[in-house]
């Protein structure tokens, strides 16, 4: 690999991070302004545009999507990928931007990698190496920080951004782990496009989107586009190409520019006031996540022999 290869994948790698984190932003000025946005609905509106183009994208580059439902075993896979892994790393996600703020939901979410590690001590008693251990205190107490503001007999935040946030932390998690199989057999503009469409077909069961009705302006219309363009398809393609060309490590280092952006850009442009216990917690939480990636080449590994085995 060499030098100008490893800098596209850490531009585009980076470039994708602060696309999903201003995506938020986008989604949090759609919440403020028009209240007849709602989470479930964007969300539909989000993954069902975008997995069509993904996978219209898949199918312009050579590959066969279709293939995905030829064998029971990945269609189930991938349905599992879309229902416990997109919806509530998409969903779960804007409900905490919609009840909170895009970064203090981004932050809750990027403890995603901390749910991965206590899933391989309980289930896999694969145990965290000593800066993996200390990067999940610092993420702990950086977590508290910004639900207490050292008032550790009261929420600084509301309990709901905690839960929707909590829940798409564990999103991060699964949608990290359950594709893992699928990927190497169908690629990821397949797997993702399809894990899209399922979870945003899906949502329907919730709320009709052919029933919604929602008025919005030219100017939302456009934020909406940005969201679905913008802050799905483009960060997606980019994030895939960026894996051929560094490491899975350096690319997790590169995911904290998603809170950062959404931090600056919300406070820029919706003018969302953050604590010096906001920032210093999620100051603590991205340290601590980029000190995970840097010693997490076990858990690595050990991802990459679950997809072998399992494919």
């Amino acid at each position: 690999m060499n030098r100008q290869h490893h800098l596209r994948g850490i531009l585009l790698a980076s470039f994708a991070a602060m696309l999903w984190g201003v995506s938020g932003v986008a989604a949090s000025s759609l919440f403020t302004f028009n209240s007849q946005v709602t989470a479930l609905w964007l969300s539909q509106i989000r993954m069902i545009s975008a997995g069509l183009i993904l996978l219209v994208i898949a199918r312009i580059v050579g590959s066969q999507p279709l293939k995905i439902w030829h064998q029971k075993a990945s269609a189930i896979q991938v349905v599992s990928y879309g229902l416990l892994g997109m919806i509530p790393v998409q969903l779960c996600y804007f409900e905490a931007v919609k009840y909170g703020n895009a970064p203090i939901a981004t932050i809750i979410q990027f403890l995603g990698p901390f749910i991965i590690s206590l899933y391989f001590l309980i289930f896999k008693r694969i145990t965290p190496t000593r800066p993996e251990a200390v990067g999940m205190i610092m993420a702990f107490f950086g977590t508290l920080l910004i639900v207490t503001h050292g008032h550790l007999n009261s929420l600084a935040i509301s309990p709901i951004v905690l839960f929707w946030g909590g829940l798409s932390a564990i999103g991060v998690a699964t949608n990290t782990l359950l594709p893992r199989p699928l990927l190497p057999k169908f690629g990821a503009l397949s797997v993702t496009g399809w894990g899209l469409l399922v979870a945003g077909i899906s949502l329907n069961v919730f709320g009709p989107l052919w029933q919604t009705h929602v008025s919005v302006s030219w100017v939302e219309v456009g934020l909406i586009l940005f969201i679905i363009i913008f802050g799905t398809v483009f960060p997606f393609l980019m994030f895939a190409h960026a894996l051929a060309d560094i490491l899975p490590t350096t690319a997790s280092l590169l995911d904290a520019f998603e809170p950062l952006a959404a931090t600056v850009f919300s406070v820029t442009f919706l003018n969302v006031q953050l604590t010096s216990y906001d920032l210093f917690g999620g100051a603590m939480i991205i340290l601590a996540v980029m000190a995970l990636s840097l010693n997490g080449r076990k858990m690595i590994n050990f991802i990459r022999r679950l997809g072998t085995n399992e494919s």
